[in-house]
């Protein structure tokens, strides 16, 4: 006879629910107002107008709710990205989705939550991975097709540069320091707008 753990986990891929979605809503919002440690069982029912007993049936633990929260973010960045290298302007479309600050402050809060629990440094290596290579990939195709000099500019290297520029100004920006992050942003936008033109 399987464990109750096992039975929740399963639950867990019986598909979506109004519920279900409305407690990953609230883990979402926690991690964006307040940070990893404001999402506890009691704070999270609460704000997903729930009750506790519910956030178990359909996660068999914090671990489990964390890393489904992580996946549906990873999918919604994955078809973002997809979105944004097929678009007119590649490189535009790109740099704004780096330069989301939303996405880069949850991804941060995912990234202070793995010091904590193994099984979302897990998760954060898969789909990172999976992200540069896809990243490294498309922009490849698209800097040969500008007539970019590999050896001048690698593409991994632009990538990493890209979003150490948004992660690094989005943790200056919340101890208050600004200095030098409109000029940073300009100095990125001039090099995209000497390939690609002004962003339409």
């Amino acid at each position: 006879m399987p464990s109750a753990g096992a039975v929740a986990r399963r639950r867990v891929h019986d598909g979506d629910s109004a519920t279900r979605t409305a407690l990953l809503d609230a883990a979402e919002a926690l991690l964006l107002e307040e940070g990893y440690a404001a999402v506890t069982s009691r704070r999270l029912a609460a704000k997903a107008g729930t009750n506790s007993a519910l956030l178990y049936y359909y996660f068999a633990n914090m671990d489990d709710l964390f890393v489904a929260l992580f996946r549906r973010g990873s999918e919604r960045s994955f078809a973002r990205l997809e979105q944004a290298l097929d678009s007119p302007q590649p490189l535009w479309a790109m740099w704004g989705l780096i330069h989301d600050y939303s996405s880069t402050a949850l991804t941060m809060e995912f990234m202070a939550l793995s010091n904590h629990r193994k099984a979302i440094r897990a998760e954060i290596g898969a789909a990172s991975k999976r992200f540069r290579q896809l990243q490294l990939k498309a922009l490849t195709r698209v800097l040969e097709g500008y007539g970019v000099d590999p050896l001048e500019w690698p593409p991994v290297s632009i990538i990493i540069l890209m979003s150490g520029v948004s992660r690094f100004m989005l943790i200056e920006e919340e101890f208050g320091v600004r200095a030098g992050h409109p000029e940073t942003v300009a100095l990125v936008e001039r090099h995209i707008e000497a390939l690609e033109g002004p962003r339409c």
